[in-house]
């Protein structure tokens, strides 16, 4: 096995299901890109008996056909030994012959099998879950040395299909992993694996453009800068994520234009938007076939949801863009058309990257609230993430939170995040901003304590202002 970078949780399940001594039906899942194969390769890389990869949809010009995919597993099927012939005209016959072909090969040792992307696999009305289930509840659940390992990127197939089964495959699964992109300490790790000297700070804007996604932290350049490999991956004429975007979408999503128009909708404001503001935006009802699309967002890790702060009314759930990848794709590739091939290395100083900043590194600080409540030492405390918006009015400013940790303890933190590349200077005037926030929670929430929080890369100078903040985090918090 070669070096992998964090996984060990997951590492564990999966030589627990191969050592278990019976039979196993392991899911991995995960969003598009986030190393699921890598990772299965790499653990039963000695041990896979059979291995197979559904066609992908992407070409939308030509979809795979239930033809296509049939033929495609039948060479897989050559490819590891099995005599040659016609293509299986179904799902029902090439799982007989997986059968077959696994029953000539059994010597009594473990016998891996491994589909990825399984998703596509399941082209309309072939009858490919009615053969599955066959395939493991007539035969594989039987046999003793059988691990069955099936990964998909369209998640939400995934939950529906595997994990939340209600016919013939509920309760089959063995074993799930699903996969998250890497954390902060997890991409320091990565690039120094690969020989590239980062700070952390740069570490930080990486992961605002390109979210923890090992498949696209690898193509960084060593001898490059960090905006020299930005302009690379997203500017120049050839760039290596030029048509990642449609790729993602188009590979995963059975609705790609719906899913992207939602993006592209939740990508104009960081708090998000209520289930029916979205669906008059893109002209949709909101039916049961438009929740199912808001499910693949989610299910994806692309959307989250949230309730904002002080309600709990389903009415008030708040859908919000919270991939990175695509916060960065839609506000510099989509809606200021950039042609300069070096872009980023030119306006690195300037206001419209600066403000960029400031949200992603506010979404960063959402993708680590648990590094964030260990640093508060609140780690055991159940808490509640969202953010706080007060519309102001002729007599009232307004106010706006982009995070809150309600606590069960009662307590509150009221985090604002700074990305400056220095100390942070707490003036009067900002001092009194934060004392006006607290002030107006502690009149909504009487019984509940209001700690003000900062989180920015460097400590905060000491002046006679910085005690606002009763709690201070750095980016190096964000590391551990």
């Amino acid at each position: 096995m070669c070096q992998i970078i964090g996984r060990k949780q997951e590492i564990a399940e999966l030589n627990r299901a191969f050592e278990s001594g019976r039979s196993e039906f392991v899911a991995v899942y995960g969003r598009r890109r986030v190393g699921k194969t890598f990772l299965i390769n790499e653990v039963f890389r000695d041990n896979m008996t059979f291995r197979h990869t559904g066609l992908s949809p992407y070409d939308r010009t030509r979809k795979m056909t239930l033809r296509d995919q049939l033929q495609n597993f039948h060479f897989s099927l050559i490819r590891h030994g099995m005599e040659g012939g016609e293509a299986p005209r179904s799902w029902m016959e090439a799982f007989f012959r997986l059968e077959q072909f696994l029953e000539r090969q059994d010597n009594g040792t473990r016998q891996v099998v491994f589909i990825d992307e399984l998703p596509w696999m399941d082209t309309p009305r072939s009858g490919f879950l009615t053969a599955l289930e066959a395939f493991w509840n007539g035969w594989a659940c039987s046999r003793h040395n059988i691990c069955f390992v099936v990964c998909g990127s369209a998640t939400s197939w995934m939950l529906d299909n595997l994990i939340n089964n209600k016919g013939g495959l509920y309760g089959r699964l063995t074993c799930e992993v699903h996969l998250y992109p890497f954390n902060l300490r997890e991409c320091e790790e990565f690039f120094l694996s690969r020989n590239i000297k980062m700070s952390r700070y740069n570490i930080a804007q990486a992961y605002m453009i390109l979210g923890g996604i090992p498949y696209y932290l690898d193509f960084f350049n060593p001898s490059m800068s960090l905006a020299q490999n930005i302009d690379a991956l997203f500017f120049t004429r050839r760039a290596k994520l030029g048509d990642e975007f449609d790729r993602l979408f188009n590979s995963v999503f059975d609705h790609a234009d719906i899913c992207m128009s939602i993006v592209r909708y939740l990508g104009k404001r960081h708090g998000g938007f209520t289930r029916d503001e979205i669906a008059n935006q893109i002209g949709k009802n909101a039916n049961g076939d438009f929740t199912k699309v808001l499910k693949a967002l989610i299910g994806s890790g692309i959307v989250s949801t949230y309730t904002p702060f002080g309600s709990d009314q389903r009415d008030i759930l708040r859908y919000k863009l919270s991939d990175c990848f695509c916060w960065f794709w839609i506000h510099f590739k989509e809606l200021r058309h950039i042609d300069e091939t070096d872009y980023w290395m030119h306006h690195l100083k300037e206001s419209e990257i600066t403000s960029w900043r400031g949200i992603a590194f506010e979404e960063v600080c959402l993708q680590h609230i648990e590094q964030i409540k260990q640093t508060l030492q609140i780690a055991g405390v159940s808490s509640r993430e969202s953010s706080f918006i007060l519309r102001g009015d002729d007599g009232q400013e307004g106010v706006q939170i982009d995070l809150i940790i309600d606590r069960a303890d009662d307590v509150v933190n009221v985090c604002e995040m700074k990305f400056c590349k220095s100390e942070y200077i707490v003036t009067k005037a900002y001092s009194e901003k934060i004392t006006h926030r607290i002030e107006v929670l502690e009149k909504m929430m009487p019984s509940k304590t209001f700690h003000p929080t900062l989180v920015s890369v460097a400590p905060v100078r000491r002046n006679e202002y910085s005690d606002t903040f009763l709690s201070q985090i750095t980016i190096d918090d964000l590391f551990i």
